[in-house]
C-alpha cells in the first residue's frame, strides 16, 4: 500500500521552510496587489519543483530505468501542499506550470519540442499556459469552438480561451492549446493541441481577470485572429487533443487536491491556534465544544484529504510504472478532488467561524483563504463533473 517515504518528508521540509522564509512574509501585499513575484517562480525552479517528473535529459530529476521514467508525481503534490498551505495562488502556479505547462509537451510532443521548451520551463525561467477552457466551453470541453486550419505548413487559428492559467506573465513563453482541426467520420469535431509561443502575432493576452480569489496568479483570456504558427507546433496526433487532455485532466485533479489539502491543513493549524490564545469569559475558547468540535472535524477533513490525495498520487506513479490501470487513477483522482475540494471550502467557513469577526478581516489570512477556496470546487472539473465521473467508473448509465 502506499505511504511517503523519509525522503519525501525530508522533501517536505525543504519546501515548508521556502514557502515560510520567501512566500509567507510578503503573501499578504502580494494579495492586495495582485502581484506574481517571478523571484519566487526563479527560487520554485532553483529548487527542482518543475523538474520532478521531467527527465534528467531536460533538466529535471526524474531517472529513467529500463526505458520507463520513474517521475515523482508523488513528490509534486508534495510540493504543491506545502505551497498551497502558504497560499493558493503560488500553489497553483506550480501545479498549473507543471501540469498545464510541462506535461503536454513532455507527455505527447516530440524531442524536438521538448529540447526547445522544456529546459528553461523545469529551471523556472520560463511558464506555459494550457488553452481549454472557452466562453461557451467549460465542462463541455468537447463544444470546443477554437479552430485550427492547416494552410501549406503552417496552422492558422482563430478562437478565444478563457481563464487561462500562467498566460500573461513576462516569463509566459508558450500556450498550448486545443482547436477543432476537423471532423470525424461520425461528424464529431476532431481536436489537437497545437503550442502557440508567446509575441505570435494574431495572438492577444487579454487583460488579467478581476477575481474574487487566487489574486497572485496569473489568469487571462486568449485571443486568435488569423494567428500562424509553424505546422510542427501540433502536440502528439492530429485529432488526439480531447484524449490528451482529459488524461491531463485526471493528473490535474490530483494536484488541485494537494492543493486543497494544504488549504485544510492551514485552516486547521490557525483555528487550532486561535481557539488556545484567544479568550473570551476568561478563558481560551477552545474549552467551549461548540469551538473544539468544529476544530476536531478540521483535523478530520484534513487527515482524509491528505489520504484520498497520496492514495491517488501513489496510482498514478504505479500506472506510470506499468503497475496499475490508468483507469484506477482516474477514479481515484475524482473522488481526492471532490472531497477535498469541498472539504477545504467547508474548511475555510468554519476556520472563519472559529476567528469570528477576526475571521472577517484581511488582516487575518482566513480571509484570504476563504476567497481562495472555492475555485477549488470548480477548476479542472466541477463538483458536478467529479461525481458524473465517478458514477461512471462505479457503471452507472449517466
Amino acid at each position: 500500500m502506499f505511504e511517503l517515504s523519509q525522503d519525501h518528508e525530508d522533501f517536505r521540509a525543504s519546501v515548508r521552510d521556502f514557502a515560510e522564509r520567501e512566500v509567507e512574509p510578503h503573501v499578504a501585499q502580494w494579495d492586495k496587489d495582485h502581484h506574481l513575484p517571478l523571484e519566487v517562480v526563479h527560487g520554485m525552479g532553483d529548487l527542482g519543483l518543475f523538474g520532478l517528473v521531467v527527465p534528467e535529459r531536460w533538466g529535471g530529476s526524474a531517472e529513467t530505468v529500463d526505458g520507463v521514467v520513474q517521475s515523482d508525481f508523488t513528490a509534486l503534490c508534495v510540493a504543491i501542499e506545502e505551497l498551497g498551505r502558504i497560499d493558493q495562488s503560488i500553489g497553483i502556479t506550480l501545479s498549473a506550470g507543471v501540469g498545464l505547462g510541462i506535461n503536454p509537451i513532455l507527455t505527447y510532443g516530440t524531442d524536438e519540442q521538448r529540447d526547445r521548451w522544456l529546459p528553461d520551463l523545469v529551471a523556472g525561467r520560463a511558464l506555459a499556459g494550457f488553452g481549454l477552457t472557452e466562453p461557451d466551453a467549460g465542462s463541455d470541453a468537447g463544444g470546443t469552438r477554437t479552430t485550427a486550419k492547416r494552410d501549406g505548413d503552417e496552422w492558422v487559428i482563430d478562437g478565444a480561451k478563457s481563464f487561462i492559467t500562467n498566460s500573461g506573465t513576462d516569463i509566459t513563453s508558450l500556450v498550448t492549446v486545443t482547436a477543432r482541426t476537423g471532423t470525424s467520420a461520425e461528424g464529431r469535431p476532431q481536436i489537437s493541441a497545437i503550442i502557440v509561443p508567446s509575441g505570435t502575432p494574431g495572438f492577444t493576452v487579454e487583460a488579467p481577470y478581476d477575481k474574487l480569489g487566487w489574486n497572485i496568479s496569473d489568469t487571462h483570456g486568449l485571443s486568435f485572429a488569423g494567428c500562424r504558427v509553424p505546422a510542427d507546433h501540433l502536440v502528439g496526433q492530429e485529432g488526439q487533443g480531447f484524449r490528451q487532455f482529459l488524461k491531463t485532466l485526471d493528473d490535474g485533479r490530483i494536484a488541485i487536491s494537494a492543493l486543497a489539502t494544504g488549504l485544510t491543513q492551514r485552516m486547521l493549524e490557525l483555528a487550532t491556534d486561535y481557539a488556545q490564545t484567544r479568550t473570551a469569559f476568561g478563558r481560551p475558547i477552545g474549552v467551549n465544544q461548540g469551538v473544539s468540535f468544529q476544530v476536531s472535524d478540521l483535523a478530520v477533513m484534513a487527515e482524509t484529504s491528505r489520504v484520498l490525495t497520496y492514495k491517488a498520487a501513489w496510482l498514478k506513479d504505479e500506472a506510470d510504472r506499468g503497475r496499475r490501470s490508468t483507469q484506477e487513477v482516474a477514479k481515484a483522482a475524482s473522488i481526492a478532488k471532490l472531497y477535498t475540494s469541498e472539504a477545504a471550502v467547508s474548511a475555510t467557513r468554519i476556520a472563519t467561524q472559529v476567528f469570528g469577526g477576526n475571521g472577517f478581516m484581511e488582516e487575518y489570512p482566513v480571509a484570504r483563504f476563504y476567497r481562495d477556496a472555492k475555485i477549488l470546487e470548480i477548476g479542472e472539473g466541477t463538483s458536478e463533473v467529479q461525481r458524473m465521473v465517478i458514477a461512471r467508473h462505479l457503471g452507472l448509465p449517466v
